[in-house]
């Protein structure tokens, strides 16, 4: 297997585990925070979903779908266009309100062009300098694995809240 591929089989994972954890989601599953202050569904499918966005096309040297598909404005959330959750306030966590297909059609868009990406890269690709400001300075294979682990987290803790909900147990 080649590192692209490997690399396209977990992004495939935080995809598919994405639509699952939105299947059948009520608004008052989707939008409850845990503990009364804990991270919404919502929230964290569009956070994981921007730091994909950002994280990859920045590495790829190409345009967010975010905005170049349209998608800032078809959320209209009251957030700056290019903000991607990081630091969020109660407030601003509340203010992330979309229902399950806008939140799934936008990762949808956000993997597809990640996806795009991997199919391109052959394993030499990964150890180009992306980020100076760390030192180390940080390569695309580091960027692209450390951007699987923050999602995989974030769709693993949307999973959990579902299934704090009686009505998404299975048993």
């Amino acid at each position: 297997m080649k590192s692209n591929e490997l690399l396209l089989d977990a992004f495939g994972r935080i995809r598919d585990t994405v639509a699952e954890t939105l299947n059948g989601v009520e608004d008052e599953t989707l939008f409850r925070r845990p503990a009364g202050n804990g991270n919404s569904i919502a929230w964290l499918i569009w956070h994981l979903s921007r730091v994909e966005d950002v994280q990859v096309a920045s590495a790829a040297g190409i345009d967010q779908v975010w905005t170049s598909q349209g998608f800032a404005g078809r959320f209209g959330l009251p957030l700056p266009e290019r903000d991607t959750g990081y630091g969020h306030s109660t407030h601003q966590v509340d203010a992330v309100q979309a229902p399950p297909e806008l939140l799934g059609e936008y990762y949808d868009a956000v993997h597809g062009q990640t996806a795009r990406f991997l199919q391109t890269l052959g394993d030499e690709d990964f150890d180009r300098i992306v980020d100076t400001r760390w030192d180390p300075p940080v390569t695309l294979g580091v960027r692209l694995v450390s951007t699987i682990a923050d999602c995989l987290q974030h769709v693993g803790q949307a999973a959990y809240a579902k299934g704090l909900n009686p009505a998404h147990m299975r048993v």
